[in-house]
């Protein structure tokens, strides 16, 4: 049985979400380079332009002619993907408690004391805000 398609973008789709975000409307061949650069390893033009149009049929990219080459473009906003991204995660993970979710972040191995510190003054900042 096939495993039904995501809301979101798959791990490939997203690196090219990022270029795209990164460097604006491209053909399919600078995307190929930078993905390339990017995971230190060759990657198929065919593969490249295949997931370039299924994101054109998922509605992440935009895609127009220029002479005989397609510009690709991103049709979705960087924080739209990650908000809906980061709810999906707190959603199927946590149970939607955010406190779950910040508890777990703070507890990892990935967040040094000085991220601990940023994040407690983004914290306070927003708390502040909030009380305004």
């Amino acid at each position: 049985m096939a495993r039904p398609a995501s809301r979101y973008p798959t791990e490939l789709e997203l690196q090219v979400l990022k270029i795209l975000w990164r460097d604006g409307e491209c053909p399919a061949m600078d995307v190929r380079d930078s993905l390339a650069e990017e995971r230190d390893r060759d990657i198929a033009r065919t593969s490249v332009i295949t997931t370039l149009n299924v994101m054109v049929d998922k509605g992440l990219v935009n895609r127009r002619q220029k002479g005989r080459a397609h510009l690709f473009s991103p049709a979705v906003l960087q924080d739209e993907v990650s908000q809906g991204m980061l709810g999906d995660l707190l959603d199927r993970v946590f149970d939607g408690s955010a406190e779950a979710l910040l508890l777990n972040l703070l507890e990892s191995e990935h967040v040094d004391e000085d991220e601990h510190r940023a994040l407690r003054r983004l914290i306070n900042r927003k708390r502040r805000e909030g009380e305004k």
